[in-house]
């Protein structure tokens, strides 16, 4: 799915309800990462949930995984890896989430500790990008 393709589908739906189960099934599809990396290393620090990233680098890309204890922050997991998944270090940096997630609609209907953890993991993500460009 492509980002455009995520946004058309949030559009489809009529109440935050629907987008909110909409998210919980994206995080229900999300890849369970493996137990040995849900340490603190890998941990997003600044999420009310405990959530955990990692990076892989490959070709000149980064590919993330991540986890959480929390049925709807796996889901905003999801869509952040979409948003970031396989691009380099330059275009992630290029990224304006922030337009992305009013296009979602997540930025007016999260909680504001939610917002908090989602925008955690983008600045995580940017971390591993400008540790990838060194």
């Amino acid at each position: 799915m492509t980002i455009d393709e995520l946004i058309e589908n949030f559009a489809f739906f009529d109440s935050w309800e629907e987008k909110y189960q909409y998210v919980i099934d994206l995080g229900a599809n999300l890849e369970p990462l493996e137990q040995k990396y849900k340490t603190e290393e890998w941990k997003v620090n600044g999420c009310q949930s405990q959530v955990w990233l990692l990076p892989k680098y490959s070709e000149g890309k980064i590919h993330f995984y991540g986890d959480s204890d929390a049925i709807l922050v796996k889901g905003i997991i999801a869509i952040v890896l979409l948003i970031y998944n396989d691009k380099t270090a330059a275009e992630i940096k290029k990224v304006d989430v922030m337009e992305i997630f009013a296009k979602l609609g997540l930025e007016e209907n999260l909680t504001p500790s939610r917002r908090n953890g989602m925008m955690s993991m983008v600045e995580k993500i940017r971390y591993y990008a400008d540790l990838y460009r060194k």
